[in-house]
């Protein structure tokens, strides 16, 4: 029968123990409250939630205003991050966790919601403007740098240029876009990310920047 010190002990000595400082952030950017649920704008909260689930992590501890997890993927020791903030304060929580742990913004990766691509697609990129999302323009500010990496995740254009935006966003996805995105797109979603903690951000956006 196994020594309850010994099972200790190898609890204690695991592998996936977080070893070191944090060196990177992984962020999911979304709104907080059960009626955001499966909207747009959530979308990057689901796929950090693919990223939780792929590390063995849950997001869950209170810290810088979100959500977090301080765990280790793709080699690195990372704090997965689901801001509480409105989402176009999303820079609050990022900055002071990068303040914290003094991480530039090069080891920060953020997975938001993008209107310009159908569910299915995405786009990953190392740098550049916000491009109208008040979550990424808050974070640019904040940090003072667009130096971050983005992955924009695809929800679905307006159905009409004049639809409005903010309805648009916080509309529910359709249940079978859904499904797709918590099945397929969220998993694909977290190999990227691991891709680019891995250093190999050629290879993540061959593969799953289209």
């Amino acid at each position: 029968m196994t020594d309850i010190f010994s099972l200790f002990d190898r609890i204690a000595h695991r592998e996936d123990t977080p070893q070191g400082a944090v060196t990177h952030l992984v962020v999911g950017l979304g709104n907080t409250g059960k009626q955001y649920e499966g909207t747009r704008h959530n979308a990057g909260f689901l796929c950090l939630d693919a990223v939780a689930a792929a590390a063995g992590a849950k997001v869950t501890s209170l810290r810088f205003h979100s959500l977090t997890a301080d765990t280790v993927y793709g080699s690195k020791r990372v704090l997965l991050m689901k801001p509480q903030t409105l989402m176009n304060l999303s820079g609050v929580a990022v900055a002071e966790a990068a303040d914290f742990y003094h991480i530039p913004p090069e080891h920060i990766i953020v997975l938001c919601d993008d209107i310009n691509f159908a569910v299915g697609h995405a786009r990953i990129r190392l740098r550049g403007s916000h491009g109208g999302h008040n979550g990424l323009r808050d974070i640019t500010a904040r940090l003072g740098s667009e130096n971050f990496v983005r992955v924009r995740i695809g929800v679905g254009q307006k159905p009409t240029p004049d639809y409005d935006l903010a309805d648009w966003v916080l509309g529910h996805l359709p249940a079978q876009e859904l499904t797709e995105m918590r099945e397929t797109v969220a998993p694909r979603m977290a190999d990227a990310v691991r891709l680019l903690l891995e250093g190999k951000p050629d290879l993540a956006m061959s593969q799953y920047s289209k």
